[in-house]
């Protein structure tokens, strides 16, 4: 029978942190897999050694084949954010984890470590990294050569999130470790080592948006001022996209950005999609996202065009469709995963009827709700009520039974 191959995690250190048995595993081998850092690590190695580079469907392929003694170097535990998870799940394996650089991190700072946000900015995009971490007391972060100690200051000091002070661990746990705190100003403007863990450490409260984030607030166009999904309809209508931490959310006609900004502070696990036509509205939509620290994808076109590039939504907010509702919701119904939803907002009967006429085509089902709200004002030392403009609120959804072909 053939020997599972043995992932063992290595830290900077190199062999000296490694138990006895691991190393001898190692020398005894006759594969030795792993990156150049890695394999650098042993000199003597006498058996062939293989340097991990790009995709690991091929590692995995090549390995499958292998009949000799084999083992995969790994930075800390290979489980976490490692290729641990991945191979396991395509080879017989056994893992030996060793510290990782978060747990050698909350060590040198000297604080726990279970209530920290954990997430990695290694090899992937910033983006949405705001949403995510906003609010959060303690976050820490696995970083790369691009998104560095100074590039993740620069974005937090770009979403005015200077609540936060940073701990940098540098080559934790080798002869060259460096530690230290610094305010994200000094952080943006220094240079660290490519080795290196991030701790963000919140030091005072931040500002604070429940659901439904008043009007007044976003930065709006002038002198067309209101033209914003209001407050009311805004969270009734985002009730109605069920929407989770996870949700892919495309907002179509996104205007100020009022939805897709809420959405994005629901769905800060997920992704929120938005498209806009006009310029001075999209670049209100950009002020605001830095207001309320959301960090999304935003388009400047006039959809369907554009939403060709966008993943396939679990919901879907139409607040202006440029003339082209019939088409968009055909689109949108095609794309929309198993279980979404898709919400429009018409001000007119015309545009109600063209909306269920479509969904109709579609095969979804629809409910609409007709909002009609007033606002208290103040007249001389009485108050009276000042009616909003009515919305329908149209939700559709696929038929019960009826799975998407998505």
């Amino acid at each position: 029978m053939k020997q599972p191959i043995k992932i063992i995690g290595i830290g900077d250190d190199g062999q000296a942190g490694l138990l006895p048995l691991y190393r001898s595993w190692i020398m005894e081998s006759e594969l030795l897999v792993g990156g150049e850092r890695h394999l650098a690590f042993f000199p003597d190695y006498t058996g062939e050694k293989r340097v991990v580079k790009g995709g690991l469907s091929a590692l995995v392929e090549s390995l499958a084949e292998e009949s000799r003694a084999t083992v995969i170097l790994a930075s800390g535990d290979p489980l976490f954010y490692g290729i641990g998870g991945y191979l396991a799940k395509k080879l017989p394996v056994e893992i030996y984890p060793a510290l990782s650089s978060i747990q050698l991190a909350f060590a040198r700072m000297g604080e726990a470590w279970q209530d920290a946000y954990v997430t990695s900015v290694h090899g992937r995009s910033m983006q949405g990294l705001a949403q995510r971490i906003d609010g959060r007391d303690k976050v820490a972060l696995l970083t790369d050569a691009e998104n560095n100690p100074a590039a993740i200051a620069a974005y937090l000091l770009k979403y005015q999130m200077t609540e936060y002070r940073a701990f940098v661990g540098e080559n934790l746990g080798s002869p060259q470790e460096r530690v230290g705190w610094y305010d994200l100003q000094e952080m943006a403007e220094r240079t660290f080592s490519e080795l290196n863990v991030v701790v963000l450490r919140r030091q005072q409260a931040g500002p604070v948006w429940p659901l439904g984030i008043p009007d007044e607030s976003f930065a709006q166009r002038k002198p067309d001022k209101g033209l914003i999904t209001k407050q009311e309809v805004r969270v009734l209508s985002l009730a109605q996209l069920q929407l989770t931490p996870e949700s892919v959310v495309w907002d179509i006609g996104t205007c100020t950005g009022s939805v897709a900004i809420e959405a994005a502070r629901i769905a800060r696990e997920g992704a929120v999609y938005a498209i806009e036509k006009n310029a001075d509205d999209l670049e209100n939509c950009r002020e605001n996202m830095a207001r309320f620290r959301t960090d999304f994808t935003l388009v400047h076109g006039k959809a369907p065009d554009g939403l060709e590039q966008f993943p396939d939504p679990n919901a879907v907010f139409i607040g202006g469709s440029g003339g082209e509702l019939a088409e968009l919701i055909r689109i949108c119904c095609d794309r929309l995963k198993s279980g979404g939803r898709i919400v429009v907002n018409a001000a007119t009967v015309e545009t109600l009827y063209q909306a269920m006429q479509a969904f109709a085509a579609s095969g979804h089902e629809t409910k609409v709700t007709l909002v009609q709200l007033s606002r208290s004002k103040p007249i001389l030392s009485m108050t009276r009520f000042e009616g909003l403009n009515p919305v329908y609120i149209v939700t559709a959804y696929q038929k019960a039974g009826e799975e998407s072909s998505q």
